[in-house]
């Protein structure tokens, strides 16, 4: 029920936008570039003057060109970027300093050469309500909304976008609630359905129209009187025994009183190379190739997060002033990018995100730069490819030579609530990751949440001593947080921590409605 609800909305949008499309003259406007990821990638390198970039590695530790994972070759330029230090070579003494020097200059080198840049002309996004049901989830009382967020495509209309969204918030708590943004595909939780005597009706309906289109069902029906063709999916149990192990996610984040929302990315910019000239990237550029600094995937997505949080805004029963964003893996890496960017954001759950995330980008273990200038050179800007090069105009740039990296990122965070999670390879969260990364880059940020009066993970700064604590060791004091789970390449183990620690720095109780 879930997927073919969700099915019948797709197909009417998608036949929706070709009927506006239809009544579209595409020759006032440039036609669209239709490029394979191959060509977009080999416009990029040309725009830039790379003629050879070296390949990334193999995750398969077989393979001749596996990756690395000996730790005394994963440093070849140790010291990062001062975190604390302004260009001019000023110290960073104050949280003045922080804001009005340091911080744009961290942020400006982020955008030009790793993320991309926001264009000035981004549409606009109107919301709309397209479905409202009441529903259960386990012993919860929801009421879920799916929600469409259409970009004004007015000035290019053979380009449109739709986010797609879908918020669920408890009934059974005083309002209005705290709410995270989970990056993932949207689905009702548990659809409400029509009553025995409702279903009756519809298959009656659904029978006739059955046979008018092919007479020859009629036997069919015939032969089974009793058969039913829409059948009721199982209500809640609430006699059921309790599940082993923990319930969802999403069931937690209920119990305790939060809402949640899903987004989907996808559906504001494709997770491959050949749709870089279609979604919001492509729409902004009216269908033609990106320029070297124009943002990439993970910022467009970070993007339509913020898009989703200025819904937020306008609903009742969402206290749009702790709003979270969780993602994992690549999802990850966009939810640290949405919160760094995203002052809105009150907290982050950031899983498993390796490079382009909490990994350090100069650390070579694992997920190497040239993973990211190659097969997924979309999720950045263009300019980041500059780093995987071996032959350009410019010479040959590997990550060292990057101006930034990841623990900066995270410190874009600061003071607000970020917690880094991850799992454990021998689960599944591999070694690909470097968690080890992650941790040093957390290290290092921490001295900015301590500039600003927040607290970080709980050691000194210095990451290239810290050792990466044992599995299962919570470091959740202060705003800044991390933990490593012994599940594979999910958060979900962590919920059950990150709730209760969010919810003590929001200072947000659950309260029972009356």
């Amino acid at each position: 029920m879930k997927k073919l609800t969700f099915f019948l909305l797709m197909v009417t949008l998608t036949y929706t936008a070709l009927a506006q499309q239809s009544k579209i003259d595409s020759s006032k406007y440039p036609r669209p570039a239709t490029f394979t990821a191959q060509q977009d990638h080999d416009n990029m390198m040309q725009q830039l003057g790379i003629k050879k970039l070296r390949p990334g590695p193999s995750g398969n530790e077989s393979a001749p060109n596996h990756a690395n994972y000996d730790e005394s070759l994963a440093n070849p330029c140790p010291q990062l970027p001062d975190i604390l230090t302004t260009k001019s070579g000023k110290k960073v003494t104050t949280a003045d300093m922080w804001w009005k020097q340091r911080r744009p200059e961290i942020a400006e080198d982020m955008e030009r050469e790793m993320y991309g840049r926001l264009p000035k002309n981004i549409p606009k996004v109107t919301w709309s309500v397209k479905i409202t049901d009441r529903e259960f989830v386990g012993f919860t009382p929801v009421i879920a909304k799916q929600l469409i967020g259409h970009v004004d495509n007015s000035e290019y209309p053979l380009i449109n976008v739709d986010i797609n969204m879908m918020l669920v918030v408890p009934l059974n708590v005083k309002g209005p609630v705290p709410v995270l943004m989970m990056l993932g595909r949207p689905s009702f939780p548990s659809p409400a359905q029509p009553s025995p005597e409702q279903m009756e009706k519809l298959n009656a309906a659904f029978k006739e129209m059955m046979i008018k289109n092919n007479p020859e069902i009629k036997a069919i029906f015939d032969q089974y009187p009793a058969y039913t063709p829409i059948t009721r999916l199982p209500g809640p149990n609430f006699f059921a025994p309790p599940p082993v192990g923990d319930p969802s996610p999403t069931e937690q984040l209920l119990a305790a009183g939060w809402g949640y929302v899903t987004i989907d990315p996808t559906s504001i910019q494709a997770d491959n190379g050949a749709g870089i000239t279609r979604g919001i990237i492509g729409l902004v550029n009216k269908g033609q190739p990106r320029k070297p600094d124009d943002w990439g995937a993970l910022r467009a997505w970070a993007w339509g997060a913020a898009r989703g949080l200025d819904y937020l805004e306008t609903d009742s029963l969402v206290d749009a002033k702790k709003v979270g964003i969780e993602g994992v893996s690549r999802y990850g890496k966009a939810a640290l990018v949405t919160l760094a960017f995203e002052p809105r954001f009150a907290v982050g759950l950031i899983g498993s995100s390796g490079k382009g995330g909490a990994t350090l980008h100069r650390r070579v273990f694992g997920e190497a730069v040239e993973s990211l200038t190659g097969g997924e050179y979309y999720w950045m800007a263009g300019n980041y490819m500059k780093y995987g090069a071996s032959e350009a105009s410019f010479g040959s740039k590997t990550g060292c030579d990057l101006p930034v990296d990841s623990h900066e990122l995270i410190a874009l965070c600061a003071p607000r609530l970020t917690f880094i999670s991850y799992g454990i390879p021998e689960k599944g969260d591999a070694k690909w990751l470097d968690h080890a990364g992650s941790y040093m880059a957390t290290v290092a940020a921490g001295s900015v949440f301590k500039l600003l009066g927040a607290k970080d993970i709980g050691v000194s700064n210095e990451y290239l001593t810290e050792k990466m604590p044992p599995v299962l060791t919570g470091m959740l004091n202060g705003e800044l947080a991390w933990r490593q789970h012994d599940g594979g390449h999910t958060d979900a183990p962590n919920f059950k921590y990150f709730i209760p620690w969010a919810g003590k720095f929001l200072k947000y109780e659950r309260k029972a409605a009356q």
